[in-house]
């Protein structure tokens, strides 16, 4: 049980280990009209839309209400949304996942247990591994940061 925890630890801290630096306004340059994006203000309140332009003191963008123009200032973040990012990390995450629950699985059963020899024991920490390396997958994030406001 020990290990398992370890490994759910070790899988969680690899999601954090992946965090991006804070971006530069400039980087919104590199963006095309209609890539869709995620801001979110200072204020804290989101933003899911499609870009539109940039210029150095503002972002437009469409939403669903319509066209808005933030400033820069009340931007505190600006991240470009992936749609198949989440299945992908889900994916991974659950392959890594079954790997890892197998190899501790095998290591931790013993030989002579209830339902078997150690194959049994790789079996059931796979399907483990499996959901826990799924979950933590789905988890992370499907955005790329663009910019952030703690880069000024």
């Amino acid at each position: 049980m020990r290990r398992l925890l370890s490994l759910i630890c070790l899988l969680a801290m690899s999601g954090a280990a992946g965090a991006q630096t804070p971006a530069s306004w400039d980087n919104l340059n590199a963006l095309r009209a209609g890539q869709n994006i995620q801001i979110v203000e200072v204020t804290s309140k989101k933003h899911l839309g499609s870009f539109v332009n940039v210029s150095d003191t503002a972002i437009s963008f469409r939403e669903a209400a319509g066209d808005r123009t933030l400033q820069k200032q009340d931007v505190r973040s600006v991240r470009l949304s992936k749609s198949n990012r989440r299945l992908h990390h889900t994916l991974i995450g659950a392959a890594i996942g079954a790997g890892a629950g197998a190899g501790i699985g095998a290591g931790a059963w013993e030989s002579s247990g209830f339902l078997g020899g150690k194959g049994a024991g790789a079996a059931v920490g796979a399907v483990i591994g499996l959901a826990g390396g799924a979950a933590i997958g789905a988890l992370l994030p499907s955005h790329d940061m663009i910019y952030s406001a703690a880069s000024r």
